[in-house]
């Protein structure tokens, strides 16, 4: 059994709403949904073993549909009792033992088409979020989406989402992954299995439908 450890975040408590200043999109009365400022939000953690040799941070939305075919379809909605699957908005591995936060904005300063770089950074390696896959077929927006990218659920899905943000403790300095980032969720997952000492999450909510209460 691996130990737990605590994380917070300045932007918002566990099991409540995410700022849509924390969010790749936002609610738009007259167009349902627009562009938000999508700046990644603040993280603390504590309670890391003392063997810790490194940390890996993700975030990932437990609640994606599974089909896509009504996905912001007018007249049309996404049932809260669809299967659902995770989608990763953020990797970041390879993150030095002696940082026990991130600061707001240290993955994201923003939105930007087609993505920000993936790879090494001062603070770890960024990998490939799912919005590479999401918006492979939008010429406007795609690339290659390093480090984090927001919540941007679809505006007529009747579940509310739920974002976690996940600390791992590792007994490793490094996951062996590329240092070009190029590697994907599950790629860390499989990468963590037998390395970690202990984990923590908070988890915050989005939702851009304004008939399901957040």
């Amino acid at each position: 059994m691996t130990d737990t450890m605590i994380v917070t975040s300045d932007a918002f408590n566990d099991g409540e709403p995410i700022p849509a200043r924390n969010a790749f999109c936002t609610a738009c009365p007259d167009e349902h949904s627009k562009m938000s400022t999508n700046v990644s939000p603040q993280l603390s953690w504590s309670g890391a073993p003392s063997e810790t040799k490194s940390f890996a941070v993700i975030c990932v939305d437990v609640d994606v549909p599974t089909v896509f075919d009504d996905v912001n379809s007018e007249e049309r909605t996404i049932p809260a009792d669809m299967p659902r699957q995770d989608f990763y908005h953020g990797l970041l591995v390879d993150v030095p033992a002696t940082l026990h936060s991130l600061a707001e904005g240290a993955e994201s300063e923003g939105l930007i088409a087609g993505g920000k770089n993936p790879g090494k950074v001062a603070h770890g390696i960024r990998g490939i979020n799912d919005f590479t896959m999401f918006m492979a077929s939008n010429p406007d927006m795609a690339g290659d989406y390093g480090g984090y990218d927001g919540p941007c659920p679809p505006w007529n899905d009747e579940l509310l989402h739920h974002y976690e943000f996940r600390i791992y403790a590792l007994d490793v300095e490094n996951l062996g992954l590329p240092t070009s980032g190029d590697f994907r969720g599950p790629d860390v997952m499989a990468a963590l299995q037998g390395h970690v000492l202990a984990e923590g999450k908070v988890t915050g909510t989005y939702t851009q439908n304004p008939d399901v209460a957040s």
